[in-house]
């Protein structure tokens, strides 16, 4: 038998990332105890609060990750690879985010003022890097399987898509802003180099405990939607499936795919949305006309495609 396949199994069954979940359930007690008993804060957060809300959502991906390999039904040992390779890759990331801000008490994103600060974001950056390549790679073999249930088999592709696009949209908080650039041409060297915010300086007002800007625009939202797309869209096609005892209508494997494939547009027309929106150096609690229309079209062409998906009870024939 191949150790690092479980023929029998299509659940949760890859054992790095099970470690590397396990590591942060194990982390964010430490981070809550943190919360509770270190009064301490940077860029007027908590310091334990980033530590934690990462633990959370690396450990949620991690375990997310492993169902989509245990899916898998061709390329299943390349996909235990990329899969450790994620593990490897998170799991250095977040040991350095650890001992950067919470033992250091020291930024980690962007932070260039000292060479162990530039060493430590640089391998951080690395380690993003590979999980991301790794995302991308699992999504590329889940366009080649096949499983039995169409809408689901639409959920995972567009998930993993969609989240491979939530990553990548980080990269475009690692460039120079204009305040930085200013300084590149005065002949500095800034300190920081990228930021989260767009128009305003980090660490201004913003959300409770998500901290998303609530006077500029803010990267963070599109990134955070974006990569959680891979458990959401999976989730519509549970529910529409668990809805079907309930709707005879929801029966029609045909109608289930064509919802999550509506569901699928309609969640990259907000990431787009979304992206747009912070860019623009607008926060997400201030919209403008441009936003909220264009938010309107979106919920407008859901709707419809919706509709027309519930009117559809099997495929054309030139659609099969």
């Amino acid at each position: 038998l191949d150790p690092m396949v479980d023929k029998g199994s299509r659940g949760v069954s890859h054992r790095p990332l099970m470690i590397l979940a396990a590591a942060m359930a194990v982390l964010g007690a430490v981070a809550l105890g943190g919360l509770v008993f270190d009064d301490r804060s940077l860029v007027n957060a908590p310091i334990w609060l980033k530590p934690l809300k990462f633990t959370i959502s690396v450990g949620l991906y991690a375990v997310t990750l492993a169902w989509l390999i245990g899916q898998l039904t061709r390329g299943k040992r390349l996909g235990w690879w990329l899969g450790t390779v994620f593990a490897a890759g998170l799991g250095l990331d977040m040991a350095l985010l650890f001992w950067q801000i919470a033992i250091r008490g020291r930024t980690l994103h962007f932070n260039r003022a000292t060479p162990a600060d530039q060493w430590i974001n640089n391998m951080v950056a690395n380690g993003a890097f590979t999980g991301w390549g790794a995302t991308a790679a699992i999504a590329l073999l889940l366009l080649f399987q096949r499983l039995p249930d169409r809408a689901m088999n639409s959920a995972l592709r567009a998930g993993a898509a969609l989240s491979v696009a939530g990553i990548g949209v980080a990269l475009l908080m690692f460039g120079p802003n204009e305040q930085q650039r200013a300084q590149f041409r005065a002949g500095e060297r800034p300190s920081v180099l990228g930021a989260h915010a767009v128009g305003v300086p980090d660490g201004g007002p913003g959300l409770p405990v998500l901290g998303w800007s609530t006077v500029g625009g803010d990267m963070r939202i599109p990134h955070f939607f974006g990569i959680h797309a891979i458990q959401v869209l999976p989730l519509v096609a549970f529910g529409l499936l668990k809805l079907a005892r309930r709707y005879p209508v929801l029966e029609s494997e045909f109608v289930r795919r064509n919802l999550v494939r509506t569901a699928s547009v309609g969640f990259a027309g907000m990431l787009v949305l979304l992206t747009w929106q912070a860019q623009r150096g607008q926060s997400i609690v201030h919209p403008d006309f441009w936003t909220l229309v264009a938010g309107a079209g979106i919920i407008a062409a859901v709707a419809a495609g919706s509709a027309l998906s519930l009117r559809t009870t099997r495929p054309m024939n030139h659609l099969t």
